[in-house]
């Protein structure tokens, strides 16, 4: 059923069916296509920078990976926790992601544990990572909100603004989530609206804001100063823009009177704010032109590019191992040896205590010459008696 997306000060009217297409009968929704669009132009844009960043390019598509999965998941964590209320009576329903519920800080959060976990495995410095990916990042938000457009959510408040949005089903059976939204109002509300009521298409307030990000950043790119930097300006005005329109959304998550999603962003903006003023401050001061360099000018970064640090890296660890291998082989033989020459010398020892001993130890008499030493036969055929 499709669902009409107008926006009635603008003139302009929408007629949207939520399945793009079907496979094997399995229906593919405009959402995640739109999705998997932004991401794939992020991942492309992200790969054609890798080496102004001093990266290798396979490691990074192994750290985007295990980045994106990870990023799911804290998405999903973030919008059940927050929302648990939805799954208290039946628990297993939050695995259920493809029935919707992410939220986006909780992707930002899940992807930077698991990108620091992945570089750390993958040989990958973090901060230059981190900043290689924002643009992107900022990239695949500006156009991934337009799944909420197809979905008819993500909306804002009422208002009469001209380019408010308004929702119908073409049949009319059933009220679209704008329509209820708009229902619920308190009557004085609602007549104070009159005929000209609808709602602010916050997801469009995103996506506009998300996107003069992405050029934002892919031009500071070349002017950055510092590692970090574009990971803190992405904060700064992410949260910047969600502070203020997480305040007209009409489905915020909430924590009692708190909208969660709004705190955070206020107090990352913020943060990120006062980090940026004081490293910029600090690198002003110090007239040190290696204070805090860019790890691309570095030698590391160099033979990244050149294709050979990890080779010799890989090279050198299979020296010091066949090094530890042969001085292991080599300790072997002369412990050996020693227990060897140990064993020699505690039978030696008896033998000579033994030959040193006067004879008269040996309980032959009280020290006296034997008859054999003396020669006489008599005494010995008596002894032999």
């Amino acid at each position: 059923m499709n669902e009409i997306i107008s926006f009635p000060g603008l003139g302009l009217e929408f007629s949207i069916d939520r399945v793009a297409f079907s496979i094997f009968g399995k229906p593919i929704y405009w959402y995640g296509v739109i999705i998997a669009v932004g991401f794939l132009l992020a991942v492309l844009y992200t790969m054609r920078r890798v080496k102004e960043f001093g990266l290798d390019s396979d490691r990074v598509i192994d750290v985007l990976l295990g980045a994106v999965i990870t990023g799911m998941i804290g998405a999903r964590i973030y919008y059940v926790i927050f929302s648990w209320d939805m799954y208290r009576e039946n628990p297993i329903d939050a695995l259920k992601i493809w029935n919707g519920g992410i939220a986006i800080y909780g992707g930002v959060i899940g992807a930077l544990l698991g990108g620091w976990l992945f570089c750390r495995l993958r040989k990958v410095k973090f901060l230059p990572m981190c900043d290689l990916c924002v643009a992107g990042l900022m990239l695949a938000q500006g156009i991934g909100r337009w799944g909420n457009f197809v979905n008819g959510e993500a909306f804002g408040s009422a208002t009469t603004l001209p380019w408010r949005m308004t929702s119908a089903y073409e049949n009319g059976a059933w009220l679209t989530k704008m329509q209820e939204y708009l229902a619920g109002l308190p009557e004085e509300t609602l007549a104070a609206l009159g005929d000209q009521a609808g709602v602010h298409p916050t997801f469009f307030y995103e996506s506009i804001w998300c996107i003069l990000g992405f050029f934002f950043l892919a031009w500071l790119t070349k002017r950055r100063r510092f590692d970090g930097e574009l990971l803190l300006v992405y904060a700064a005005w992410y949260g910047a823009e969600r502070a203020v329109v997480e305040g007209l959304r009409t489905d915020s998550l909430m924590l009692g009177n708190l909208r969660i999603s709004q705190f955070v962003a206020i107090v990352t903006a913020l943060a990120a704010l006062v980090a940026l003023f004081i490293i910029r401050s600090r690198i002003r001061s110090s007239n040190d032109p290696e204070f805090m360099k860019l790890y691309v000018h570095s030698e590391e970064a160099e033979q990244i590019r050149q294709g050979s640090f990890y080779q010799k890296k890989a090279e050198k660890a299979e020296a010091e191992s066949d090094e530890k291998t042969e001085e292991k082989d080599g300790e072997d033989p002369e412990k050996g040896s020693d227990a060897e020459e140990a064993e020699k010398e505690e039978t030696a020892e008896p033998a000579a205590e033994k030959a040193s001993e006067p004879a008269g130890q040996d309980g032959s008499g009280d020290g006296e010459p034997t008859a054999e030493e003396t020669g006489d036969a008599d005494s010995v055929k008596d002894g032999n008696d």
